[in-house]
């Protein structure tokens, strides 16, 4: 085998875990049985020892088409020659009650006569531990990993299956209009398997497909790019975990943010940043649902506050702290970059700007979809109140810098933010508040920012005080309104910022500054600063160069429209994939640009 480009895959999902899917018809990636467990696949980050689920139809010069069935996470996979054509149909059931949720993967061949080799591979806890497979009859094994947290599995079929080694593989050859099944669940002692014929697959892809459309007719967005923006809501709903709410980064982690480098972090667990965009989101497609979900994750977490009234960076899918960092010595990394990392370090980091992001989501779900609980406002007043004694001190910053830190201008910004939202509120419904405290600090952030954060030589904002240089995050500021988006100031930065970092429609987070960030190495425009930068250009009224912009952004996704987190010199994606934060500012973006439009 050899590594896949990573935006060569696209995912599918059970609103548990994910599975990345490649165009080679190869799972090369798969957590289980949640988005945080160790992986049972992970070819992506060793081909060698990290697991994999490969149907390979024998097509010689066949070549690849990955498509999505229309409004679903339904995903089809074919592969076209002279000889013939093959396509694999691959989804996982959506069952809310049951603890047993199917990957299903259907073979077909369209034309011709092609044969076939399936090899499922599976390595368990990060390929550390061993596996037995005993085999039920000629067309199903069990696959019972070793060790204290012991997973079984089982796979079953419509071909004759044949164990070799710790592998399970079968040979099959199918003419026109015949197929053959594979189903992977866990096994569950008190569950017995549904018998695999005609009428359970069709009536597994009936209900999937069927859960999928329904799911996607409750969206209310009907303008311009409707697709684009749809695939990236359905990706969103893949990123969340049913149980909780909560909604992870990107699904994977130890994917590079430079070939060959070191910057490759575990991204499976749910920032407090991420909060605002993603209540913002749901709520402007209609899914009223999802954002009272995910609010009631955030309003967990607020109930428990560190002690001196602080939040944590990020948590896990249910609340889980302790997130430590480590790494997996025996993976060779994607391409050759190491270390790969699972946990994250910067989870005890102090980053200022968390607290406006939850401010303000908290604020847009009280406007826009219900009242917040009086339990929650106590506990976002100790919050305030924690902000307005310590948002001058230095941090990591959004970028979690794991050099030195700084007094950034985004951690400034969003500290007015946290104060600005919080007096709103209080106002507009009345709760008890410290109010001149409050009003006293929003204040003094405000003066600080435009005397210690302005340029005035460059006539730009910039990242940090005392420095020169800029950074991407600071074009949030019209956006939550610190600053009005046709202010003479903003646009001057605005010019400063397309001079210093945007090449052409694609935007950098930041000239590389070792000495800040800590890790050695490059990285590639950062496709979440490339949609904010349209929203800017689209509320500043520049709508012919927003909409161009704009059109060129979502022509760098995939062949299934999913973003990674960055584009690297050549365009290729680079980072966890897909990231959530940049489907959800694809859909801000969209949505502003498509109302002024009009």
């Amino acid at each position: 085998m050899s590594y896949q480009a990573i935006e060569d895959y696209s995912i599918i999902g059970d609103l548990h875990t994910v599975a990345l899917v490649g165009m080679n018809g190869s799972i090369d990636f798969m957590c289980f049985p949640r988005f945080d467990s160790p992986t049972i696949f992970a070819a992506l980050l060793d081909d060698e020892k990290g697991g994999y689920f490969r149907i390979d139809p024998q097509l010689e010069h066949g070549q690849p088409k990955q498509l999505y069935l229309t409004d679903t996470n339904i995903l089809l996979t074919r592969k076209y020659s002279k000889h013939g054509v093959s396509e694999i149909l691959d989804f996982m059931t959506i069952e809310h009650e049951e603890k047993v949720h199917d990957l299903i993967r259907r073979v077909k061949t369209v034309r011709g006569q092609v044969d076939y080799r399936m090899v499922c591979a599976p390595r368990f806890d990060y390929a550390r531990v061993r596996h037995r497979i005993e085999r039920v009859h000629d067309r199903e094994v069990l696959i019972t990993s070793e060790g204290p947290d012991s997973l079984r599995l089982r796979l079953h079929a419509t071909v004759p299956l044949q164990v070799q080694d710790h592998d399970i593989v079968a040979e099959f050859t199918l003419s026109a209009d015949e197929y053959a099944a594979f189903v992977m669940e866990a096994v569950h002692d008190e569950h017995e398997p549904a018998p695999l014929n005609d009428e359970f697959l069709s009536s597994a892809l009936n209900e999937t497909m069927n859960y999928w459309r329904e799911w996607m007719s409750i969206s209310q967005y009907q303008g311009r790019w409707r697709e684009t923006v749809h695939r990236s809501a359905l990706t969103l709903k893949l990123l969340t975990f049913e149980p909780t709410g909560a909604i992870i980064a990107a699904p994977t982690f130890g994917l590079p943010e430079e070939i060959g480098g070191s910057r490759n972090w575990d991204y499976r667990y749910t920032w407090i940043r991420d909060a605002a965009f993603t209540i913002y989101a749901f709520i402007r497609l209609g899914y009223t649902k999802e954002a009272q979900a995910f609010m009631k994750w955030i309003e967990a977490r607020c109930d428990d506050l560190n002690p001196d009234g602080s939040l944590q960076v990020m948590y896990g899918l249910d609340g889980r702290k302790d997130l430590t960092e480590s790494q997996l010595s025996h993976f060779e990394g994607y391409q050759h970059s190491s270390p790969v990392r699972i946990g994250n370090g910067a989870f005890n980091q102090i980053q200022l700007d968390i607290y406006g992001a939850l401010l303000d989501s908290v604020y847009l779900y009280n406007k826009y979809a219900e009242p917040i609980s009086i339990d929650l406002w106590h506990n976002l007043e100790r919050l305030i109140n924690w902000v307005c004694a310590n948002w001058q001190s230095p941090d990591h910053g959004i970028w979690e810098f794991r050099g030195q830190t700084h007094q950034f201008l985004f951690s400034r910004l969003m500290c007015w933010v946290a104060v600005d939202r919080g007096i709103r509120l209080a106002q507009k419904r009345s709760f008890p508040a410290p109010l001149d405290r409050w009003l006293a600090t929003r204040n003094d952030i405000f003066n600080e920012i435009i005397s210690e954060f302005w340029d005035d030589s460059r006539q730009t904002f910039v990242q940090y005080k005392g420095s020169h240089t800029l950074d991407a995050s600071i074009l949030l500021m019209p956006l939550v309104k610190f600053v009005g988006p046709t202010d003479p100031r903003w646009l001057s930065t605005l010019r400063a910022l397309e001079k210093d970092l945007v090449e052409d429609s694609l935007v950098y987070r930041y000239k590389e500054q070792e000495e800040i960030d800590g890790i050695a190495g490059s990285e590639g425009s950062f496709s979440m600063c490339s949609f904010w930068y349209v929203e800017c250009l689209s509320r500043s009224g520049d709508l012919e160069k927003a909409q161009f912009f704009f059109e060129k952004i979502i022509s760098y996704s995939n062949h299934t429209g999913l973003y990674a987190e960055e584009l690297g010199p050549s365009t290729a994606h680079l980072g966890n994939f897909p990231q959530a934060l940049t489907h959800l500012a694809l859909i801000s973006a969209a949505y502003d640009l498509d109302r002024r439009l009009g």
